[in-house]
């Protein structure tokens, strides 16, 4: 019989599992639902493409985003993983046969996006489907309390009643206590099914600057990165633009890459970077999800994300082969100003938690302690010791006792 780690070994190129993918997986196979929360770069999609394969059957893989899909089947299809994607940028003609090929029994992993499955097209079908798995990728997009709350996802605690007995397996790298608690209750899976590994990632140096002289800043910070490959996060799509100018015209192989433009702009300039041809992303939040390169060095924020959880995703998109790598968070009162701004223009009901988000943000972004510590506090986990690895461990604020010159003042 193939086994977990032939699979591994022989489909994916891996010689071990790390952190906990062997038990989740020896769960699964089991017959048993899971919650996985690993940090970004962690494997999680290793937890539910081994089982997918070692099962009989068609594993359903529900995602929310378009290009996560495209990346996610095109790698597992050159590994000889035979993978396909039902979503809404097909024609009828390629969704009509990747629905024969679904009935002809030839389809291991189907990705499809939330609203595609509750379609007609694909509901209907699921109970002839001879569906092994189910895993829900990007699970706090379930909750109301989550920093990428997608009203769609709520449908997904049907499947229970559609594939009585279908193993669920839902994944996230950004959850913290409360929206785990809602994952569990809207999937229906049990507490002793929670696999939790450690949000830290000890190789990221963490480290915020003023977000005056931004550009002189970011240049004497890309001067101790010469030709490493890195992303800088930027609020606007034409922020994205005019950054990269700036730096193509220092000679820097920059690109920008933002929701606007075309599908296939942004294929070429996403293979560009995964190939080291352009070594800087000038990117919104739109870049990044799913990106399997392990070698990207740094990650810039240029303005203030509006969430702890967002930001995390995104350093956390450096360093994933485990070597050094440095993060850096440019920060302003203005920045704050602009996402209080854009809270007028969200869901009512949802105004006072994105701005409580927003205000653990800044939190961070003011802190004068370990950085690690307010990071990871923010997941629910602790850190015993100051990490020593970020820029308030290396430079902690001078401060003195000021009662007796209180005491003068007032007297």
């Amino acid at each position: 019989m193939t086994t977990p780690l032939d699979i591994l070994q022989r489909v994916f190129g891996y010689d071990t599992f790390h952190s906990q993918q062997e038990q989740v997986i020896t769960h699964i196979l089991s017959g048993k639902d899971a919650l996985v929360l690993m940090p970004t770069g962690g494997g999680k999609s290793i937890c539910f493409q081994v089982p997918a394969l070692c099962l009989d059957g068609l594993t359903l893989v529900v995602s929310p985003l378009v290009s996560l899909q495209r990346d996610q089947v095109e790698a597992l299809k050159a590994n000889g993983v035979a993978a396909a994607v039902l979503n809404s940028t097909q024609s009828a003609d390629e969704a009509a046969t990747v629905l024969q090929d679904i009935a002809n029994g030839t389809v291991k992993l189907l990705y499809v996006s939330p609203e595609k499955l509750f379609s007609p097209q694909v509901i209907g079908r699921l109970r002839d489907w001879n569906i092994s798995l189910v895993a829900v990728d990007e699970a706090h997009c379930i909750s109301f309390w989550g920093h990428d709350f997608r009203p769609e996802y709520t449908r997904l605690g049907e499947l229970r009643t559609l594939l009585p007995g279908v193993p669920l397996v839902a994944l996230t790298a950004t959850a913290d206590p409360a929206i785990r608690r809602d994952i569990l209750t809207q999937l229906a899976i049990d507490e002793d099914s929670v696999f939790l590994s450690s949000f830290d990632r000890p190789n990221l140096h963490l480290a915020v600057l003023p977000g005056q002289k931004r550009f002189e800043r970011l240049r004497e910070f890309l001067s101790r990165h010469d030709n490493e490959a890195g992303i800088v996060y930027c609020l606007s799509r034409a922020g994205t633009e005019a950054l990269a100018e700036k730096l193509v015209r220092l000679g820097y192989k920059a690109e920008a890459y933002h929701a606007g433009m075309s599908a296939e702009a942004r294929h070429r300039i996403q293979d560009a970077f995964l190939r080291d041809e352009t070594t800087i992303m000038c990117a919104t939040v739109a870049f990044g999800m799913g990106i399997d390169k392990s070698n990207v060095r740094w990650v810039v924020h240029w303005n203030l994300p509006k969430n702890l959880e967002g930001f995390y995703q995104e350093i956390g998109r450096a360093g994933r082969d485990g070597l050094p790598a440095d993060t850096l968070l440019f920060y302003s009162y203005a920045d704050v100003a602009q996402q209080l701004k854009f809270l007028e223009d969200a869901n009512p009901d949802r105004r006072e938690l994105l701005a409580a988000k927003l205000d653990r943000m800044k939190q961070y972004a003011e802190s004068l302690q370990c950085r690690r510590r307010v990071l990871l506090a923010y997941f629910g986990e602790s850190l015993p010791e100051p990490c020593g690895h970020c820029d308030m461990c290396e430079n902690p604020p001078e401060t003195f006792d000021g009662t007796i010159v209180a005491q003068k003042i007032l007297s």
